[in-house]
């Protein structure tokens, strides 16, 4: 896990997309056990509240789930979510295909959409 100070992308969102890439790319499995927030916020130099914020955006797109003591792991719900995804993005692939749009027009387009 990596923050870069200069983004201007917030640490939290930085934490939640690198998390949630990983679980994507299958590098963190259902019942992956994430750090602690506050052994994560310390590795990092971060605030408590700011990797908190992180993990509660990831439980809410059921990415992880907090089991109190146990800790926080990545859910298999995660994986569900990962496979609908990535059937939408081969239909939005197929649709970029047939309307003869340029990919890097149509990740922009995904972009902007994703921002708002």
């Amino acid at each position: 896990m990596r923050i870069d100070q200069t983004s201007s992308v917030a640490p939290f969102e930085q934490i939640r997309a690198q998390y949630a890439a990983q679980i994507a790319d299958g590098t963190l499995v259902v019942g992956t056990k994430l750090p602690t927030v506050r052994a994560l916020a310390d590795e990092l130099a971060l605030a408590v509240n700011t990797v908190a914020r992180a993990y509660r955006e990831l439980e809410t797109a059921g990415l992880v789930e907090t089991r109190g003591r146990a800790g926080t792991v990545v859910s298999a719900r995660g994986e569900e979510s990962t496979q609908r995804l990535q059937q939408a993005a081969q239909g939005f692939a197929q649709l970029v295909r047939e309307l003869g749009i340029e990919p890097d027009r149509a990740v922009a387009i995904v972009r902007a959409a994703l921002g708002r």
